[in-house]
């Protein structure tokens, strides 16, 4: 029988004081019955002796400490689990908002789960295509992978996060492939923008959309990407579905998880995020993988903004130590209207070799890649050359790497929101860009591979 108590001593923002409690547990779900009826939620973030702080997932307005009741529910915060949640939209506590039923759930789940035992993890190395040229010819994305996009307030991330979602699959054809897709911490017309959009495209029939706004509790949005990942984690491991799952933006969620922090009054870290925050990154990041003997994968795109475009900063700093690379988008190329803006040279897919080749991509895709990235790194450093002593000063081969440089941002990088391209479509756009340059300078493809691919000039 659940007991309920009338010993609530403060209340100080989110955070409400519960006295003389018994057998209550770290993390446990509370209700809070208000003189009127109406009914608030919270749950355990400390119980000391019997003492319990309950942290409140509404506002804590109105609530009378002599009157209100508070019941502990004896389990954590829960997902209803079902194959039905594919195509509906929730918000950060795992409710309908798309105005469908009730979820009909096969399971509750406890939305904190466990990160993958390195035991049981299988080697991320099959090869997911994006649609997007960057992505699947340079930063190869693997299944079971986390590869964060690193972008700056203000840049297209919203929309390539979309296009990713849209456009991403699977090259087999046979496999059951999903999107889980959490929006933490945005305004009414990003979450719009997302919802339109899937809809639109028909790409909402094979999502689970979470979507946690601006003005909701900071406590939701510390569930929501949880909520996420549970619904994933059952999708891959009990459906044997293959899940993409699009966090966007992580730095709301560290920003939640700061404010909880004070509330709770702990010792700063870092910018005064907790000192915890590399640890519980990880327990989400560390979700996503493949596990040995099951068919389903969990492949994970983390988005962030930096805070004014700093790689240093806590956030993405911590990230980059948990995940296996990342694509960062600049402002500079979004200025020179390249669409999506990303600076192919600093990103990286620490796992890309694993998910490229014959049978997963094609045999020129490893050469091919090395000597795109060399060739765009001589163009960028000849058009800086160019910049200062002017174009006489170049000589006739620099003179062409500038020129593959301009064309490589115009033609391969920017390839604006609907293009779809196939990993076919993306390898035979960089042979018809590296055919700028003399075949001498392709020194890092195999010379099969030229014969074979390389356009024949008239």
């Amino acid at each position: 029988m659940i007991k309920e108590y009338r010993t609530i001593q403060e209340i100080s923002g989110p955070l409400m004081v519960v006295k003389k409690v018994e057998g209550v547990t770290f993390d446990e779900l509370a209700e809070i019955e208000l003189p009127d009826g109406s009914v608030r939620r919270g749950k355990v973030l400390e119980v000391n002796g019997d003492n319990a702080v309950v942290q409140l997932f509404e506002a804590s307005a109105g609530i009378n400490l002599a009157q209100s009741k508070v019941r502990f529910l004896a389990h954590p915060l829960q997902l209803g689990v079902s194959g039905d949640m594919l195509g509906r939209v929730f918000n950060g506590m795992g409710e309908p908002i798309d105005g469908g039923p009730e979820i009909m759930a096969d399971e509750y789940r406890d939305i904190n789960g466990l990160a993958m035992n390195p035991a049981a993890r299988d080697y991320p190395n099959e090869f997911i295509q994006t649609g997007i040229s960057t992505i699947d010819g340079l930063n190869t994305l693997v299944r079971g992978q986390k590869l964060p996009i690193f972008s700056e307030s203000g840049l297209p991330h919203s929309s390539l996060a979309a296009q990713i979602a849209r456009q991403a699959k699977v090259l087999d054809g046979a496999s059951n492939f999903a999107v889980v897709f959490a929006a933490i911490g945005i305004t009414f017309e990003e979450s719009n923008f997302f919802v339109e959009e899937f809809r639109r495209t028909g790409a909402i029939d094979r999502t689970v959309l979470f979507t946690n706004l601006a003005d909701d509790p900071a406590v939701e949005r510390i569930s929501t990407p949880r909520m996420a990942l549970t619904a994933a984690e059952y999708l891959a491991f009990e459906k044997g579905m293959h899940v993409l799952v699009i966090l966007t933006d992580i730095t709301n969620y560290a920003e939640a998880l700061r404010e909880v922090s004070a509330a709770k009054k702990e010792v700063p870290g870092r910018r005064g995020y907790p000192g915890y925050l590399y640890t519980d990154l990880a327990t989400l990041y560390e979700r996503a993988g493949r596990q040995v003997g099951k068919d389903g994968s969990i492949t994970m795109i983390p988005i962030l903004t930096m805070p004014e475009g700093d790689k240093t900063h806590p956030i993405p700093d911590l990230t980059g130590y948990i995940t296996e690379g990342q694509i960062i988008l600049t402002r500079q190329l979004f200025r020179a209207g390249v669409n999506p803006p990303v600076d192919v040279l600093p990103s990286l897919s620490r796992l890309k070799d694993k998910g490229i080749g014959v049978g997963k991509t094609r045999e020129d895709h490893a050469g091919t890649m090395n000597q795109l990235f060399a060739a765009y790194a001589t163009g960028k450093e000849a058009k800086e050359l160019m910049s200062i002593l002017g174009e006489a000063a170049l000589s006739p081969t620099d003179l062409l790497y500038a020129k593959f440089a301009e064309e490589f941002e115009k033609r391969y990088v920017s390839q604006g929101n609907d293009e779809n391209r196939s990993i076919e479509d993306t390898l035979n756009l960089g042979w018809e860009l590296l055919s700028i340059l003399p075949v001498t300078e392709l020194k890092r493809i195999k010379q099969e591979h030229i014969d074979k691919y390389l356009p024949k000039k008239d």
